[in-house]
């Protein structure tokens, strides 16, 4: 990350203005405004504030040289974020998602909640946290996991919780169907192979089944599959992804009972970039009529 400080041409009002450079995301839901969330500025004020002459401001202008480019092997786009990287994430806080410390941190929410509640919602991420709430369910109810599915998901049956509902981008979730329990894709990435092993058991033809898994984010492929659905009429997106998502609760069941043998009912909710509901598996719309009754 670069830093390219100046001083102001003339008075703002502001001593100390910061922007967003090459790299760095826009969020396109906000006027198109740099995504330097507020931890990242509560940061730079406090360290740049006591040392700033008191008649005299700067404009503070960050930049990552690769941000672009590394944006696109992200799901930056799902925040609305495009363009670049955002700093600090979509909740302005720092949170080592994928470290060892955190998975502590979320089986103690598990344990906690499981000794109140009999039935939970898993959020991969504060997009499904923010759709759960959206469709009406109990805030208390959420927990999130990050890429820590697997090892929750035994947690959870140790902790004889009875149903769990998963509520996840499609992208992660579906990993899930072939028996991925670490979602992180350095440890597998089999999102596309999965995605095409099913269209395939159902009798896509071939030459779309190349496209499938030529498509560069799955993201890509479900809309690849919906412009099929228009052209062709047969609703391959339905079939799909309902075949995927009765898989993710099969093997997610299977999962928790090989590493804890306890049973728990699971049903699963995925969504596409846009929180757009794309699929809500059988057990899943059971569990989410019992959450949301008023």
């Amino acid at each position: 990350m670069w830093a390219l400080v100046q001083w102001q041409a003339e008075e703002t009002g502001d001593l100390l203005q910061i922007r967003g450079g090459e790299g760095i995301g826009t969020v396109e839901t906000e006027g198109g405004r740099a995504a330097i969330y507020a931890y990242a500025q509560r940061l730079l004020r406090e360290n740049l504030s006591g040392i700033l002459p008191p008649d005299r401001g700067i404009t503070v202008t960050l930049i990552l040289p690769e941000g672009r480019s590394l944006a696109m092997r992200t799901a930056n786009a799902a925040f609305g974020v495009v363009e670049g990287l955002s700093l600090l994430g979509t909740t302005g806080i720092s949170q080592p998602l994928s470290a060892p410390a955190q998975l502590a941190d979320f089986r103690s929410e598990l344990q906690q909640k499981a000794g109140q509640y009999k039935t939970l919602v898993f959020c991969v991420g504060e997009n499904g946290l923010d759709l759960a709430l959206q469709l009406g369910i109990e805030a208390d109810l959420r927990l999130k996991t990050a890429n820590w599915l697997g090892p929750l998901l035994v947690e959870a049956g140790l902790q004889k919780v009875e149903a769990i509902l998963l509520f996840g981008y499609h992208g992660k979730l579906l990993k899930l169907a072939g028996n991925i329990f670490h979602t992180h894709h350095h440890v597998a990435d089999a999102r596309l192979e999965i995605l095409t092993a099913h269209c395939a058991n159902l009798g896509l033809p071939p030459r779309e089944l190349q496209t499938i898994f030529a498509s560069a984010t799955a993201e890509d492929a479900l809309n690849h599959l919906r412009e099929l659905d228009v052209h062709t009429n047969r609703s391959w997106v339905s079939r799909v992804y309902g075949a995927i998502a009765d898989r993710i609760d099969q093997r997610s069941q299977a999962y928790i009972y090989t590493h804890s043998e306890q049973s728990v009912a699971i049903g699963c909710l995925l969504f596409d970039r846009r929180r757009q509901v794309i699929v809500t598996s059988e057990r899943g719309s059971v569990l989410l009529r019992q959450m949301t009754r008023s």
